[in-house]
């Protein structure tokens, strides 16, 4: 084997790989900061302005939460099983297409005049669909980067944490055009399937780097095949202890869990809380100081959707110089099963409309500080969780935790999913 390393000239393929990243979790967030397009869409025709809302409109939110984390879940679990199947190019190049196939169909739709009902179907099945080929393209891309050093990683876990905020950032320029709802949805389905045609392209130009076809040449010359994909850390992780000595007992799926379940329940509950609140709920609270101003029209990108992405970020970036409380700390789950308390104090914020609870915490200042709280606390001990699980474990058995715990966070998405009509409903 050729013993020369060649260097990644102008970290190229590091920069690829955080357009790639960038572009697992965009579609996703492109949807979800899309709602008030959507449920404009969805009006009773003839009512477009009418401040009451329909059973589509008010649904609409929780459906599409539901219709992503179910597919999410569903698929991850399918490409760990079958990815051995399909080869690495196809699974990569195949998802980015569909999706961007998707997003130029979502694009012309904007122009198309549709009822209510085909018009929410047609977007779920839209949803499932941006989802389980991000699910994929995720497995994929992590397992791409395992046959990279360690550092290569990184690029992709960064180009995910930024995609929730360029989405937001694209939808706050879309209405700062000026522009109608109509136009502006157009504009930002457009600059999304921009941005997965830079993903095409960038992977299309992968395999002429030196860097990659390095690390490439020495996967296949590799007999551990399973290195591919990340997603298939279960079956690696029991292939690697069974020859790591003569002495050693295969380490069992439950004997790990047994290890990291406190590590695995705290993740999933975080991803529980998150989910069943944001987008379905934090999504309907409305400006009480807007009064009709351009704020009103600001207030959901930016206290919700830019807000939450850019604290959430900024916890998982905190984790890189602070990692406090400690891995054996009982306050780690304790802190998270605090973010409990997030569910009435949201609910209590001036949702529209509301059946059931009085409105407490009116004014805005009051849902900004609960948003920046909740979207920190989020970024921050997730990551925390997501670190510790696989240092609880021996070193043969840390990949295997660590897709334990992967699986745990697709189980809280669910989930969260599923609350979030209850959480709704209440209000």
């Amino acid at each position: 084997m050729d013993t020369h390393e060649p260097q990644d000239k102008y970290k190229t393929v590091w920069l690829i790989f955080f357009i790639l990243g960038l572009g697992t979790l965009l579609p996703w967030n492109f949807f979800m900061t899309a709602t008030m397009y959507f449920t404009s869409r969805l009006a009773d025709p003839g009512e477009e302005v009418s401040t009451e809302r329909n059973f589509l409109q008010t649904k609409f939110n929780n459906v599409m939460a539901l219709c992503a984390m179910i597919p999410l879940l569903v698929f991850t679990c399918l490409t760990s099983v079958l990815h051995h199947r399909v080869s690495q190019k196809i699974r990569i190049m195949g998802s980015l297409v569909s999706i961007l196939v998707v997003f130029l169909v979502t694009a012309i739709l904007v122009k198309v005049p549709i009822t209510p009902m085909p018009f929410f179907v047609t977007t779920m099945i839209k949803i499932i669909i941006i989802n389980a080929f991000g699910a994929v393209l995720q497995g994929s891309l992590f397992g791409m980067a395992g046959l990279f050093p360690a550092a290569y990683t990184v690029p992709i876990m960064s180009g995910q944490g930024l995609a929730g905020t360029f989405a937001a950032f694209s939808m706050i320029c879309a209405i700062t055009s000026g522009s109608s709802v109509m136009d502006s949805a157009f504009g930002y389905f457009i600059t999304a399937c921009a941005v997965i045609g830079l993903a095409i392209l960038s992977y299309v130009f992968l395999p002429r780097l030196e860097f990659y076809k390095h690390y490439l040449k020495e996967e296949t010359n590799s007999p551990a095949q399973d290195e591919e994909n990340k997603l298939d850390l279960l079956q690696k992780g029991i292939r690697m202890a069974s020859t790591g000595g003569g002495v050693k007992q295969n380490p069992s799926i439950l004997g790990i869990f047994k290890k990291i379940w406190l590590m695995a329940l705290s993740v999933c509950f975080a991803f529980i809380i998150t989910i069943g609140l944001f987008p379905a709920v934090t999504v309907d609270v409305k400006s009480s100081i807007a009064n009709g101003g351009p704020w009103e029209l600001y207030f959901i990108p930016v206290s919700c959707f830019l807000l939450f992405n850019l604290c959430d970020w900024a916890g998982r970036s905190l984790t890189a110089v602070c990692m406090w409380p400690g891995k054996d700390s009982r306050l780690l789950p304790a802190l998270l099963l605090l973010r409990v308390l997030f569910v009435p104090l949201f609910m209590l914020c001036n949702v529209q409309p509301r059946y059931n609870l009085s409105v407490v915490f009116a004014h805005d200042a009051w849902f900004i500080v609960f948003m920046i709280t909740f979207a920190f606390s989020n970024g921050y001990l997730v990551s925390l969780c997501m670190c510790y699980g696989p240092k609880k474990v021996a070193a043969n058995e840390a990949e295997t935790a660590g897709a334990i715990m992967a699986f745990f966070v697709s189980l809280g998405l669910a989930l969260g999913a599923a609350l979030s009509f209850l959480f709704r409903g209440v209000i």
